[in-house]
């Protein structure tokens, strides 16, 4: 018995230094959600830790078990508002030799870009081929379902969705539905793991990054190692939305809060504001 718990012990940090969970003490969870492919492989838990060493497609397999994938079409609609009444105007106005790019940096199955891409063909600001909207997971099988971008009609992905945009940019097809051509193409799919620095700087340069509802499952250094990530990949001036119950408390992280009514979300210094400060002696 004691062999088992240092095995699921061991296996828990293989998955914090790998994505960046924690279930170190939370064996009792990890054992629950891990046991079932464990005992269907044949394996003691010290065995697996091996077996994924070696298999490293096994990491599919685990990230499907361990992550949470609950989104809808939608969400966090303060947010959103806040992203098109007035980050998107400020990014409209500035003189771009580039498309504007938007990183959804935990799609999950597609309901949180779909979504800003139909936000942005209402706003109507930008011409067609002038917004790239990336979105990563580290879930391959969500990946699959978000590039498909059909979902039943009974799902909880619309319970939020104005029937004005549901009608507008869905097809009823199948008992389900099915999202445009014209709001497919804004969006491009990338499997990513957000701990993985060099592929995640193979995104380049963006200007707006939704990322919310992904710290909470992270410890304090995950979480700044995350937040630095973002940064570096973020444009200066350009906009960070976490998620509601998540913040940066850490003032040397390069981010200035933004307030508003209903919601609040973070911009990146630039070296303007820099000049800014010592022009004034701030």
């Amino acid at each position: 018995m004691q062999m088992q718990e240092n095995g699921l012990a061991n296996l828990s940090q293989i998955i914090y230094d790998y994505c960046g969970l924690g279930f170190h003490d939370r064996l009792s969870i990890l054992r629950d959600k891990i046991s079932k492919r464990v005992n269907q492989l044949g394996l003691t838990y010290e065995d697996y830790c091996k077996y994924i060493n070696t298999s490293p497609r096994e990491w599919d397999v685990v990230v499907e078990l361990l992550t949470i994938n609950e989104t809808y079409f939608y969400r966090e609609e303060d947010q959103l508002n806040e992203c098109c009444s007035f980050v998107l105007p400020l990014m409209k106005e500035k003189n771009r030799d580039r498309p504007l790019r938007i990183w959804s940096a935990a799609c999950s199955s597609g309901e949180e870009p779909y979504t800003l891409a139909m936000l942005i063909q209402e706003a109507g600001r930008f011409l067609p081929g002038t917004v790239e909207i990336i979105a990563t997971d580290i879930n391959k099988k969500v990946l699959q379902k978000a590039e498909k971008g059909w979902y039943q009609n009974s799902s909880f992905a619309f319970r939020r969705i104005p029937e004005a945009l549901l009608k507008k940019y869905f097809i009823d097809e199948n008992g389900g539905y099915q999202i445009k051509a014209s709001i497919k193409k804004m969006v491009k799919f990338h499997h990513l793991n957000l701990l993985h620095k060099d592929k995640v700087a193979e995104i380049g340069e963006v200007d707006i990054i939704f990322c919310r509802n992904v710290l909470i499952y992270f410890d304090q250094d995950k979480t700044k190692q995350v937040i630095q990530t973002l940064y570096r990949n973020l444009a200066p001036g350009g906009y960070l939305f976490l998620g509601h119950a998540e913040s940066i408390t850490d003032p040397n992280m390069g981010f200035q809060k933004v307030r508003s009514d209903k919601s609040f979300y973070y911009r990146k210094e630039s070296d303007q504001d820099e000049t800014i400060r010592c022009i004034s002696g701030r």
